[in-house]
């Protein structure tokens, strides 16, 4: 019987070496979970029990758990590297064969898809066309390199004070020539439905107290005919109340009037292709404005004792971009940035979580499958619920603690070696008994 129970503390010893230096040689391995030998006793038991003087039968392994607690995320500098600040695992699928993970080393393939070393696609939820996240459908995550479609302006937004002190111009009528016949000028980009910027100049004339007019031109043009010698400006009339508000706003030539919003229907796109002849000449490309007009938002216009100035400008057309860098935060949301400094959505990182953690098999390349024991994976977005958050341009170090594991190394060693000792006895015993036969 002593030697079945050395035996077993021998085994149970090396079970627990194995284990110990499982976790040493991964003590660098991104997203690994130690684990921890667990041991049971064993006793011999008839139908009625094992009775009150039993000795025991020795040990056994009862389980090798791992240990899900969060590993340090430390900064690596590289975008799709990614940590689970919390709960959480990364979804990885092999040709539809779904794995998780907190490894989060992650790049690019051949066809831009996200993946780890070993070519798994990570798993997430993709955007319309408007980039809208569509979640509740995994999809493999995708780097969408394709150029931003150009958008034609449709409304511009802005804020600006027209000095209630100043005078009338010295020269009259308006001449955009002449700079002694108007106040100020202002000058917004403006894009067609091919991405080509055109400049909306403004050119603003005090008229009398409390009152100016406004004439626009398109590129120095005419906007409605960009190919007219006769330079005819588009014109409206703004007058103020002794508060600096508005008090009426009149549309003349080109703009239709809703409000305190004036529409450029007429605008027609035009591309400059002598710029040194007096006038420019010009000559289509096929691009065209935008087909609801511009929307011109004047209720933000003021007139105060103070410069007369543009303080802020929106406007929302902007020209084709390239992808110009990627950025992921912490509800994953991985946000392209372009060129011409639009951003767009493209996708969203899903994190999935289990009900026992404990029951996940682990399948080595630091992943692990779903199985009975575990419960079926709850997926969501990052920061959901008890979900963790993403953390980019980082990785999720090994959780192991070396320090612990050279200890428990020289006490299964130690156990090793009491055990030894235990059939060691027993033969000598042994031998005892056989000589004095």
């Amino acid at each position: 019987m002593s030697f079945n129970i050395g035996l077993s503390g021998l085994y149970a010893a090396n079970k627990q070496l194995d284990v110990t230096g499982n976790n040493i040689a991964n003590v660098a391995t991104t997203g690994f979970k130690s684990s921890r030998a667990e041991f049971e006793d064993v006793y011999s038991a008839t139908r009625l029990g094992t009775g009150s003087k039993t000795v025991g039968n020795g040990v056994r392994l009862a389980n090798v758990s791992q240990q899900f607690g969060q590993g340090d995320v430390n900064n690596t500098g590289n975008v799709l590297d990614m940590g689970i600040q919390g709960n959480g695992f990364f979804i990885l699928s092999d040709n539809g064969s779904l794995s998780y993970t907190r490894a989060g080393a992650f790049k690019t393939d051949a066809e831009n898809y996200v993946v780890d070393n070993n070519g798994n696609r990570l798993q997430g939820y993709g955007v319309d066309a408007n980039g809208k996240i569509m979640t509740g459908v995994l999809t493999d995550l995708k780097i969408d390199t394709s150029a931003l479609k150009p958008n034609a302006t449709s409304k511009i937004d802005q804020t600006m004070n027209l000095n209630s002190e100043d005078t009338k111009p010295t020269v009259a009528p308006f001449s955009p020539t002449d700079l002694n016949s108007y106040n100020k000028l202002i000058s917004t980009p403006v894009y067609d439905t091919q991405g080509n910027e055109h400049r909306m100049d403004q050119y603003y004339v005090k008229t009398g107290t409390n009152a100016w007019s406004v004439y626009t031109y398109m590129d120095g043009r005419t906007p409605s005919d960009p190919t007219n010698n006769v330079l005819t400006p588009m014109t409206h009339d703004i007058t103020f109340n002794s508060d600096g508000s508005i008090a009426t706003l009149t549309a003349g030539t080109g703009w239709v009037k809703s409000g305190n919003t004036l529409t450029m229907n007429g605008w027609i796109p035009g591309v400059v292709t002598n710029a040194t002849t007096s006038p420019v000449t010009w000559g289509p490309n096929g691009s065209k404005a935008n087909s609801t007009g511009i929307a011109f938002n004047t209720a933000l216009t003021t007139s105060y004792n103070a410069p007369t100035a543009r303080t802020a400008q929106y406007q929302d057309g902007y020209a084709t971009g390239q992808i110009s860098s990627l950025t992921i935060d912490s509800t994953g949301v991985m946000t392209a940035n372009f060129s011409n400094q639009q951003t767009k959505a493209i996708g969203q990182v899903a994190v999935a979580s289990f009900a026992n953690e404990q029951g996940l098999q682990p399948i080595g390349g630091t992943r692990w499958k779903e199985t009975f024991a575990s419960g079926v994976a709850g997926v969501d977005a990052p920061k959901t619920g008890t979900l963790g958050s993403i953390v980019s341009n980082s990785l999720e170090e090994s959780n192991v603690n070396l320090t612990n594991e050279l200890v428990d190394l020289i006490k299964a060693q130690s156990n090793y070696q009491a055990n030894a000792k235990t059939i060691s006895t027993q033969s000598t015993i042994m031998q005892t008994i056989i000589q004095m036969t």
